[in-house]
């Protein structure tokens, strides 16, 4: 059984190609990469049963630019 932490992501591009990420720290804000760009998740106090176990829920709040 795996002790990594991971959380459930909601809102945002609906072609991501995970909606259960690992999470290091949990309770911080998500960074994840895709096409060409970061989306943004904040943790919420939601939690969703899930196929591998209770998460918490991380909500889409923004979209930012990969810097060049």
């Amino acid at each position: 059984m795996s002790t990594v932490a991971k959380a459930v992501l909601e809102g945002g591009p609906h072609d991501l190609p995970a909606r259960i990420v690992p999470i290091t720290p949990p309770g911080v804000e998500l960074k994840i990469p895709f096409r060409g760009g970061y989306e943004h998740f904040a943790a919420t106090q939601r939690e969703r049963d899930t196929p591998e176990g209770r998460l918490r829920v991380y909500e889409w709040c923004e979209r930012t630019k990969v810097a060049e």
